[in-house]
């Protein structure tokens, strides 16, 4: 089978596409035949060294994959060869057959294509534990988005949407807030063209966000952080600006409110039933045409430096698929 490989740090341009041996699943594991691989920002990190997750070497990107049964192992129940199944595996997805525990898989819906489902976990997975069992998110709040045209900006507007907040995109062009609206945004701020912390006063009349999704970090963090409600959520979900901020910690006493972090991979280990019925209930959404599980672009494996430059570049509007 061919799989896509990091045999030793550094840029995208530096992973090979190599043949290895069928993998056989082993008890209680099942064999999934990929045809669609999903790559998220932290893919452009681990295979570089810098992300928290540090794989041995050689390993192959990608958390999340969506595909056929290819085998079944030992114990298994429930699942017959054929069936659509997409799965979770934290990095290792992005080759022609992979092996995971049949617990952690799930069922694709027929509503949903493989690049969409595959592309749910992650994204749509971290908008979903961040919004509701990390912030709380009521109906009225007023939500804002940094980096709200991104996969994982795009995913917290639609949520977000769907739980009847009132959705500020923030976002660093015209077409990218556009899109943002598209999926549900009421109202928007070009952080590249106008002031962040007086647009979000003037979003909202001076009370301040709720809410805050941040997939950005970099110099937008604190004066988002200024623009924080009384008793205000912060959720830090990554830094895709670069650079990791340092939050003065008095704004936090002034304002009343919350820093949060959302470490998706890590509530996945620790609370699987609870990561279970969220992706229930996402799938579902999904399937009822609720959540729009948008797809930036669909590339083959041998075009992956072009995917991970859409990334990396900030340049995708939504999920970047590798397909097999």
């Amino acid at each position: 089978m061919r799989a896509l490989l990091c045999e030793s740090h550094g840029p995208a341009e530096t992973l090979v596409i190599r043949d290895l041996p069928e993998p056989k699943p082993g008890p209680g594991e099942i064999a999934i035949a990929v045809r669609a691989a999903a790559l998220n920002f932290f893919d452009t990190l681990i295979i570089e060294n810098r992300y928290q997750a540090k794989p041995a070497l050689p390993f192959s990107p990608s958390a999340e994959c969506a595909g056929t049964v290819a085998a079944i192992g030992e114990g298994v129940t429930g699942w017959r060869v054929g069936e659509r199944v997409a799965a979770w595996l934290g990095f290792g997805a992005a080759r022609e057959q992979v092996i995971v525990p049949a617990e952690s898989a799930v069922r694709v819906p027929d509503a949903l294509d493989d690049a969409q489902a595959a592309g749910l976990f992650v994204t749509y997975g971290t908008a979903m534990h961040g919004l509701i069992q990390r912030a709380g998110l009521k109906g009225g709040e007023t939500l804002a988005i940094l980096g709200a045209a991104g996969g994982a900006g795009l995913a917290a507007v639609e949520i977000g949407a769907l739980l009847g907040a009132h959705v500020i995109a923030c976002a660093s062009s015209a077409e990218k807030l556009e899109l943002a609206r598209e999926h549900g945004a009421q109202e928007e701020i070009d952080y590249t063209r106008q002031d962040l912390r007086a647009g979000l006063r003037r979003l909202t009349d001076g009370r301040g966000v709720d809410v805050l999704y941040d997939t950005v970090g970099g110099d937008l963090a604190e004066p988002a952080v200024r623009s924080m409600a009384w008793e205000g959520r912060y959720l830090v979900i990554g830094f895709a600006g670069g650079a990791i901020p340092r939050i003065p910690l008095n704004l936090l006493l002034l304002k009343g409110c919350d820093l949060r972090g959302v470490f998706w991979g890590e509530f996945v280990r620790r609370e699987p039933a609870s990561q279970r019925r969220n992706m229930e209930r996402l799938l579902d959404w999904a399937a009822g045409g609720h959540i729009r599980a948008h797809v930036h672009a669909t590339l083959p494996l041998e075009r992956w430096t072009e995917a991970y430059a859409l990334i990396g570049d900030r340049k995708a509007r939504g999920k970047v698929v590798l397909t097999l």
